[in-house]
């Protein structure tokens, strides 16, 4: 028996038969519009589903995909259709879950690729073990939040909802200012301890929707969607939120936090939303620093 179930058994069977016989992770191969062409036994393990059901696109009732924010994660046409516009690899964390309960954690893998002359996005599958973001350097090692790739991927992902459903998306950047004053006062450790501090309150302070990263040495960043309405008041609860006092040692001290926003309706891209919340943050500090 085959070891891989295709749509078109005649053409694709005998190459990925050789090609992927054998792997412990699950292989999809879709075209542009999401709809998968083959798949490996582990593939539809991973997913929770029949091979038959994941070839010809039927789900279960209940049967949903998320990301692990819990937020419903873009449909496969739009991440193909992103990959392939893009032509570079797409990593995602994604929860299966049916009627509201985790089934399974998955890591996938998109990559464009050429396929008898035809475009098509291969999709590797694995299971997501405890530390498989930290080895991938996807969290911050001292707070453990998502870093700067994985803000990219939510930040991408939360567009492409936009663009689909007509919300919008928020990014907000939040800089502690003079980090490298306070460590040289107070000594790295305590520095350390402010961050994790502040990253603790942005956690959970906003809404467990909202993607909360570190993107930077002395910045974190905060991804929201909403219905209407512009970030301003995402922003501000941000800055409540990380704002009060924090005791390190004996003291007591007040984070002075500078923020940005940038709220759009999923057209941009995700570099010229961050360059535009990294230009207004850039001319908030120069404000100060005239002042």
């Amino acid at each position: 028996m085959s070891v891989l179930e295709v749509t078109a058994p005649g053409q694709l069977a005998p190459v990925w038969d050789e090609l992927i016989s054998g792997l412990t992770v699950g292989v999809l191969l879709t075209d542009g519009r999401g709809q998968v062409l083959a798949t490996n036994d582990v593939a539809a393990e991973l997913m929770q589903l029949d091979k038959a059901d994941l070839l010809t696109g039927v789900r279960p009732v209940g049967w949903q995909v998320r990301d692990d924010t819990g937020a419903p994660m873009p449909d496969w046409a739009d991440l193909a259709g992103q990959v392939l516009r893009a032509g570079s690899p797409l990593s995602i964390p994604m929860v299966i879950a049916r009627s509201g309960q985790p089934l399974s954690r998955i890591w996938a893998d998109y990559h464009a690729v050429q396929v008898q002359g035809r475009s098509r996005v291969l999709i590797l599958l694995q299971s997501v073990h405890t530390d498989v973001s930290h080895s991938r350097g996807l969290l911050d090692p001292l707070t453990g939040l998502p870093g700067r790739v994985l803000l990219l991927d939510r930040l991408e992902q939360s567009l492409v909802r936009a663009r689909s459903r007509g919300t919008l998306s928020t990014l907000v950047l939040i800089d502690v200012q003079q980090l490298a004053d306070f460590n040289a006062e107070h000594g790295f450790d305590r520095g350390d301890d402010l961050l994790t501090t502040l990253a603790c309150r942005l956690r959970e302070g906003l809404s467990d929707e909202h993607t909360v990263a570190r993107y930077g040495g002395d910045e974190f960043a905060v991804v929201a969607e909403h219905p209407s309405g512009a970030g301003e008041e995402i922003a501000e609860q941000a800055r409540e939120v990380a704002g009060w006092p924090v005791r390190i040692g004996r003291k007591r001290v007040q984070p002075g936090l500078r923020v940005s926003w940038v709220t759009t309706d999923g057209q941009a891209s995700v570099h010229s939303v961050l360059a535009r919340a990294e230009q207004q943050l850039q001319l908030w500090k120069r404000v100060s620093r005239g002042a």
